[in-house]
């Protein structure tokens, strides 16, 4: 018999998440990354600030629960973009 694992409920509201997520990136995360990992991603456990760094979006976020396996809120976020990806015309790269 398989038994299939269901994914764990987030521990908080959405919106939260990714203010917490964002302030963590913003203050500690972003200075240590930001000169050497343009357009790499970083994962962000919000409950423990523990965080990983890959160059694909799947990768991070694998990478980070091999470290953390009790993640559930996760943040991504791209260094120097504005957003992960993009659908329309217009650079995602932040200005300086």
């Amino acid at each position: 018999m398989t038994h299939t694992k269901t994914p764990a409920r987030p521990r908080r509201p959405r919106e939260e998440a990714a203010r917490l997520g964002r302030e963590i990136y913003e203050r500690d995360i972003l200075p240590q990354v930001e000169a050497d990992h343009l357009g790499e991603y970083v994962a962000i456990d919000v409950e423990t600030g523990e965080w990983a760094i890959a160059d694909s979006e799947s990768g991070v976020v694998d990478r980070l629960r091999a470290q953390r396996p009790g993640a559930i809120d996760v943040l991504v976020e791209r260094v120097g973009y504005r957003a992960i990806r993009s659908f329309g015309a217009g650079s995602l790269r932040r200005r300086e």
